[in-house]
């Protein structure tokens, strides 16, 4: 039975998936997404989520600092993710399934984070379609 057991082991004890997350949550901020498995992706969401608003806080920064090790990835957090993500109070990631791996079978995601950016540009694109979807509709 599975009483009280909190999260996914992912096959690996406790140091192991610590420095598993930390190497995913650090490839995600540093290169905006990553192509992972679903496993894998759903295990770090909430953690991302966490993460960003620990360094939102300027009081809670020493948290985040503690899991995310490098002050390369520190400072692009603090200095360009954080600003693009300031209007946001959640769900910071998006997880789009790409299709199944060909050795295991393993189902494989990119998971993005979702800046202010990409949203802007997604509203630009729909508008222009809803426009010329009315352009045809009335001619």
């Amino acid at each position: 039975m599975r009483h009280k057991v909190y999260g996914t082991h992912l096959g690996r004890d406790k140091n192991e998936r610590t420095a598993l997350f930390k190497n995913l949550v650090g490839s995600l901020i540093l290169y905006g997404q990553i192509k992972t498995t679903q496993a894998k992706a759903k295990a770090i969401k909430g953690l991302i989520d966490k993460i960003i608003n620990q360094a939102k806080n300027p009081s809670t920064r020493r948290l985040m600092q503690t899991f995310l090790v490098s002050k390369k990835i520190q400072e692009k957090l603090i200095k360009e993710v954080i600003p693009a993500l300031k209007s946001r109070t959640s769900g910071y990631t998006s997880i789009i399934k790409v299709g199944q791996r060909q050795g295991d079978g393993a189902m494989m995601v990119r998971i993005s984070l979702l800046l202010e950016e990409v949203k802007e540009s997604r509203v630009k694109s729909q508008a222009g379609a809803v426009k010329s979807g009315k352009e045809k509709t009335s001619t």
